[in-house]
């Protein structure tokens, strides 16, 4: 290493250490001595002027220290570092401008336009085909955030990486494509690995959260109510027919065995036990019909009305006597409302607990009457058997 590169080095080494902000992570001494590595590598490997060896290894240890003042326009704040530098070492006029002309070279949106430029950018670019490249790259993601250059997620991250790797970047020596070129690509496959990995989690996890998301818990809600409606109306009506079926059966044998014998007038202490049997039995009847007996309504309603959300078109009462092209366009304005189609779930479990609740008090009247007219049934039976003896 020649006397001027030595004093560079050092130069740098005190310049990072004093001056160099804590926010700069990547641009650093360590990122500065891989560039000299990866410079000196490629111009081992090719002929070149012995001046034009020692102008990229100035550069590459130059290259970055317009960092200690800013990160904005660093490129020309280490040009003027450089030009300060090399002049006080009394470095050649010709040196100093090549060295200048190197660092606003490694600007990312530059063109490489002789074989110096190229070698000195693919050397600054050496990292993308390290093992390493991960931890460099994750170190250059936290600066940005620090110097409010960039704040970007990790997966924003990952894309802006790997679109740089595919339509951004390219190697231009030999040596680079050569050395560098298939691990630079082995580390593109793999964020593109990661990246499918991390879409492939996300798309579980909306799954998952849809899967556990309030809404779903609401249908989960209307269903298992609207299926307890339907199983206690059903539970409802089997009691009622079982009312009627008993009562019937009591009209049927007294019909057919007490009312003949009444003829008899020395059977006439029957006539008002059964006359009281067959009333209680009879109210039971009519009771027990009443509790199943349908309400229908007038199946009509008005594109006004739909357009209010007054009607509830889950109930057949509400629409039975509607033409077909009316009902489905009243359909599709309830299904375009989220709102809408809440509100009439809402409304059919209302109204369907009203009909429960109308079914129930008249059966536990029903059943109350039915307790009554047996007892009472029994009851003077009894007393007309003992008034006879």
């Amino acid at each position: 290493m020649s006397s001027l590169l030595e004093k560079t080095e050092h130069f740098v080494s005190e310049l990072f250490e004093k001056e160099l902000p804590n926010s700069c992570m990547y641009h650093n001494h360590d990122h500065t001595k891989r560039v000299f590595k990866s410079t000196k590598e490629i111009i081992d490997s090719i002929n070149i002027a012995n001046e034009d060896k020692e102008v990229l290894l100035l550069t590459a240890l130059l290259h970055d220290t317009g960092y200690s003042k800013s990160s904005k326009n660093h490129e020309e704040l280490s040009v003027e570092i450089a030009k300060d530098f090399l002049s006080k070492q009394n470095a050649p006029k010709t040196i100093i401008d090549k060295v200048s002309k190197q660092i606003m070279a490694t600007k990312m949106e530059h063109e490489p336009v002789d074989q110096m430029e190229e070698i000195i950018r693919d050397a600054d670019a050496s990292h993308f085909a390290k093992d390493y490249y991960g931890e460099t790259s994750e170190l250059l993601r936290k600066e940005f955030k620090l110097n409010d250059v960039k704040d970007l997620n990790t997966v924003q991250w990952l894309k802006a990486n790997i679109d740089l790797f595919q339509n951004k970047h390219r190697y231009y020596t030999d040596y680079a494509k050569e050395k560098w070129g298939p691990k630079k690509e082995e580390n593109l496959a793999k964020m593109l690995k990661e990246l499918s990995r991390i879409k492939k989690e996300k798309k579980k996890r909306k799954e998952k959260e849809k899967e556990e998301s309030p809404e779903k818990g609401i249908q989960t809600l209307f269903r298992v109510t609207l299926r307890n409606h339907l199983k206690l109306s059903d539970i409802a009506d089997t009691k009622a027919n079982i009312l009627l079926s008993v009562n019937a059966i009591i009209i049927s044998l007294a019909l057919s065995n007490l009312i003949p014998k009444l003829d008899n007038p020395s059977n006439q202490y029957l006539i008002y036990p059964t006359l009281i049997f067959l009333i209680f039995s009879i109210i039971s009847i009519v009771l027990s019909v009443l509790a199943t007996r349908p309400n229908v309504t007038s199946g009509e309603f008005t594109r006004k009305e739909i357009e209010e959300k007054k009607v509830n078109l889950l109930f057949f009462g509400n629409f039975h006597k509607m033409p077909l092209d009316e009902y489905k366009w009243a359909m599709h304005e309830l299904m375009d409302d989220k709102d809408y189609i809440y509100d009439t779930m809402i409304k059919d479990l209302y109204f369907l607990g009203k009909v429960l609740h109308r079914k129930y008090k008249i059966l536990r009247i029903t059943y109350t009457v039915f307790i009554i007219g047996i007892v009472s049934s029994v009851i003077s039976f009894a007393i007309a058997f003992s008034t006879l003896q």
